[in-house]
């Protein structure tokens, strides 16, 4: 290296594994800057090696068993590395301070841990902290972090311009080409599922194969719970609103370029640091806001709850709507309680008796009109809200369908086909098939009203 300036001990303490410690030297030295060598280590050779070895002896372990080494030098050289899974480049780390090692002495450069201080000289051992308090450490994890950064943001570059990207859509099996943004706004739109931007996803096919596989494992990529087929996970990802993946499995940390640009930090931390950074530049006072959670809606006021539960319990007692009594009378199976939602809602928003069909000026005066007669309690004939308009949301943010559920039992095959409208793929009589389909007979109704 360009400058190597001698870096006397950071403090040589005497601890105890208690915690307690004392130190001792108060100097201060002004220290040159360091570069990192084009070879750490001078194995210029090696460095491509996908093992790495001990920083004292000759043992070697693979790239991806570090755990294995570091339990080495513990036990056989006493040497203990603080904080090591926020070295960016494991190997070039070792190799860098196998080299400095041969030039010092290894107190120079750590602190000096000792066990069982109390106890006859023979009983005692002294162990040796390798960490960031020495500025040289410092300096080199903070150099290693900055070139796997330049790394990884060429790599995102370089994934960002591609033009040559083929793979399927998990969800449908539907082929993509071109650019990698074509199949994640794909996957977004057309199947809720959102990873966030794709300009901010890094090592691209890597990341699409680890989800992949988690499917291919019958696994929920939110929850991670295993499920017993094929079709039973994907009706549990779709009524859980589990198309997403879990922000705190720190598995995924490694494909969003936000992990890479700060030393020493996680994504959370980067963000908090952000809010904080907004709330400082803030001159209003927000001392007496709140968060509020997004709750389901009543169906007959403005009643929220953050549980379809309470939720239910308020329809009952409030206004005499017994939604869980009507759910187990009638069977209803989850699309059809998605109908009957979307029903009551529109009858509701046209201010309508959905028993009676009497229309009134106001909400209030609708509601108490049912209250009054005990319309509200009683449901009109299957026929007149089982339809396929009801399908579609009433209201577009109504949290309350993402909260119905039904048995996981009752998820079949054969419970689906009854209940959700299938568009057939046969195109040899396409007359009979406009005449039959379910947008035609959605027409048919609107022009009788």
């Amino acid at each position: 290296m360009g400058h190597n300036s001698s870096f006397p001990s950071p403090c040589v303490a005497e601890k105890r594994f208690s915690g307690s410690s004392s130190s001792s030297g108060d100097s201060e030295y002004i220290l040159e800057p360091l570069s990192l060598p084009e070879s750490p280590g001078g194995v210029a050779a090696v460095e491509e090696s996908p093992s790495v070895p001990c920083i004292f002896c000759e043992e070697c372990s693979p790239r991806a068993e570090q755990d294995q080494l570091l339990k080495h030098m513990i036990i056989e050289h006493k040497l203990v590395i603080a904080d090591i899974k926020l070295v960016a480049d494991f190997r070039r780390y070792i190799l860098y301070w196998k080299k400095r090692f041969t030039e010092q002495p290894i107190t120079d450069f750590c602190s000096v841990i000792r066990t069982n201080s109390e106890a006859p000289i023979e009983e005692q051992d002294n162990y040796f902290l390798l960490c960031d308090v020495l500025p040289e450490d410092r300096l080199l994890r903070e150099q290693l972090q900055q070139k796997r950064l330049r790394e990884i943001l060429e790599q995102q570059q370089r994934e960002r311009n591609d033009t040559s990207f083929h793979s399927i859509c998990m969800f449908c099996d539907k082929e993509f080409t071109g650019n990698r943004s074509v199949l994640f706004n794909h996957m977004a739109r057309d199947h809720a599922f959102n990873v966030g931007l794709p300009d901010n996803i890094v090592n691209c096919n890597e990341f699409l194969a680890a989800l992949q596989k988690k499917l291919d494992n019958l696994q929920c990529l939110y929850c991670e719970k295993i499920f017993r087929d094929k079709n039973t996970l994907k009706d549990h990802m779709r009524k859980k609103q589990h198309r997403r993946i879990n922000a705190k499995n720190t598995e995924y940390d490694r494909f969003y370029i936000i992990n890479y640009l700060e030393f020493g930090k996680s994504w959370e931390e980067v963000q908090s640091e952000d809010d904080r950074e907004l709330l400082d530049n803030v001159e209003e006072d927000w001392s007496d806001w709140e968060e509020h959670p997004v709750c389901a809606v009543c169906l007959f006021c403005e009643k929220q709850a953050d549980t379809t539960e309470k939720l239910c319990l308020h329809m009952k007692e409030a206004h005499g709507f017994d939604f869980l009594k009507i759910k187990t009378e009638h069977g209803l199976k989850f699309y059809q309680q998605v109908k009957l939602v979307n029903f009551i809602r529109r009858e509701i928003h046209q201010c309508r008796c959905y028993n009676c069909k009497e229309m009134f000026q106001s909400k209030t005066e609708l509601i108490n009109h049912m209250e009054i007669t005990k319309h509200i309690t009683f449901l009109p004939t299957k026929s007149t809200w089982d339809q396929p308009q009801y399908y579609f949301p009433t209201y577009e943010n109504d949290t309350l369908l993402c909260t119905l559920s039904d048995s996981e039992d009752e998820l079949t095959a054969k419970d689906q086909s009854e209940d959700v409208p299938v568009i057939s793929e046969d195109l040899s009589d396409l007359e009979a098939l406009r005449q039959s389909s379910v947008l035609n007979q959605l027409l048919r109704e609107e022009n009788s009203d």
